[in-house]
This record gives C-alpha cells, structure tokens and sequence, in this order.
C-alpha cells in the first residue's frame, strides 16, 4: 500500500532545498505551500514572475495536486490562462509520481517563452502605431472629397458669412455717418432687389 504521507514529505524536503528563497509553506493539514517562480531576464533586464500555490489532496500524487496562481507580475491574462492550461496538462501527464517539480519546471519554461515574446510584442505595437500614425497623417492630407453637393453647401454658407460681413461693415460706416448707402451697396446688400422693378412693373 502506497503510504502517501511519506512520498508527499519526501517531495517537502526536497523542493525546500531545489527553491530555498521561494518556497513558503502555507499550512501542514492539508498540506499547501507556495512555490515563486520568476523568468530569466529579458532584453532589458525585465522578468516575468507568478507565484504558484499547491495543495496536496490525500492520495497525492495518485490524484493532481490543487493549483493556483495567487500573484503575478508583467503577465497579461491571456499568459495566466496559458499557464493554468500547461498546469493542467502537466498534472495529468504526470499522474502517479510526485510532480511539482516537474510543474514548476514547465512554468519556468513558459515564463522564459514570455519574455521572448514581449520583446516581439512590443515590436509588434511600435509598428501598428506607425501605421496608424501614417495613416491619420493620409487622411489628414487627403481631406473631404469635394462633390456638387457639398460644394453648393460650402458656397451658400460662404456667401451668408461674406453677406454678413458687408451688412455689418455697412452698419457701422452708416453709423459713423461716414456716407449714406449708394445704389450698388443697397443692391449687394440685399439680392431682393434685383428683381423689385420686375415684380413692380408686373404689379
């Protein structure tokens, strides 16, 4: 008869001495410990890092033991997702013998990936911003297409500010008592005019 409690001390002792600076056991029934696990450093100096929890369940290593990521840093959640997966994977790979090593390892290994990939990443992102940079600058150059239509439209707003400009300009010279409106400015100032004889001769 497998005696459980011996082979899951066994394996205590030896990931004490394999992780001395982040191994922390948690409690001892049921017995869970945390186990840091942080990735070679990257292009700059930077490191991914998570700290794994595991608990073992009675007939460990015959049943996985329980996993969690309890903290982690420069991890995106997609990589948290990625590892619980490999966890899950790894456990049942290794389904009978004592296996936290063997899973901290494969973490480790993923961590490293990591690292690699932000580099990748972030190469990744300078370019798409590029692109939209570029193509923001395209657009800004390109403008609005000009149709009948919207032509028209810009005319007759053009033609009603530039109508109110003069209307002021005249109100303000009339105020100055400058000079009375001559016939052209009556007529420039408003366009009815230029069909009142014809109605009035009409009438």
């Amino acid at each position: 008869m497998t005696d459980y409690s011996e082979e899951q001390r066994n394996e205590l002792e030896a990931l004490e001495s394999i992780y001395p600076d982040s191994f922390t056991v948690l409690s001892e029934k049921p017995t869970t410990f945390t186990i840091t696990v942080t990735s070679e450093a990257g292009e700059n100096d930077e490191t991914v890092q998570t700290t794994l929890k595991f608990t073992y369940r009675e007939k460990y290593p015959d049943e996985t033991p329980l996993y969690e990521i309890v903290s982690q840093e420069n991890l995106e959640d997609n990589d948290v997702t990625g590892i619980i997966k490999l966890l899950e994977q790894q456990a049942e790979e290794n389904l009978g013998m004592v296996m936290i090593f063997t899973l901290v390892s494969a973490v480790q290994e993923k961590l490293n990936e990591i690292v690699d990939q932000i580099k990748t990443r972030r190469e990744e992102e300078k370019k798409q911003k590029e692109l939209e940079a570029e193509e923001e600058e395209k657009q800004r150059f390109h403008g609005t297409p000009v149709t009948i239509e919207n032509f028209l439209n810009w005319k007759a707003k053009f033609d009603a500010e530039l109508l109110e400009i003069k209307r002021k300009k005249m109100k303000e010279e009339e105020q100055a008592g400058k000079n009375k409106l001559s016939g052209k400015q009556l007529f420039e100032m408003d366009h009815n005019l230029d069909t009142s004889d014809i109605q009035f001769l009409e009438e």
